[in-house]
């Protein structure tokens, strides 16, 4: 139910995406989902890719600083409401998101909401009872 998440810190300056992506690319790395947050100096590059591993040994490689961390994905109706109808669910358990994103696959099927929270079992466990469908990482490469 959990899903495995790297994170690039990068130099907030021109090309430094294009570069990760184009390293991505050149090892058969596929982008299943991204966010970028900047500062003024710097930016972090959250990506859902298909082969976890490969990916943070291509980029650390080319220099690049990479973590890891733990997400969970959401599958919620591409409806208006979809989104506020989560987290309704988390506020009502008193759970913190720390950051969130989110993709559609088809539009008018169902949208993933991407999050980090502070307490991912309990999210878990709140999110799975009040009936939504949370994804593994092969559900998300497969979409």
């Amino acid at each position: 139910m959990r899903v495995e998440q790297i994170a690039v810190f990068l130099e907030n300056k021109s090309g430094r995406l294009a570069e990760i992506t184009s390293i991505l690319a050149e090892n058969d790395i596929n982008i299943r989902a991204l966010s970028v947050a900047d500062t003024a100096d710097f930016g972090i590059l959250r990506l859902i890719v298909d082969k976890v591993e490969k990916a943070k040994t291509a980029l650390k490689q080319n220099g690049f600083t990479v973590g890891k961390t733990t997400v969970i994905a959401v599958e919620v109706p591409d409806r208006t409401g979809g989104l506020a109808s989560v987290l309704k669910v988390v506020e009502t358990a008193g759970l913190n998101v720390e950051y969130m994103y989110a993709f559609v696959n088809k539009t008018g099927e169902d949208a993933v909401l991407i999050f980090r929270f502070d307490e991912i079992d309990k999210a878990i466990e709140t999110l799975q009872q009040s009936g939504f469908k949370i994804l593994t990482g092969e559900q998300i490469c497969a979409l």
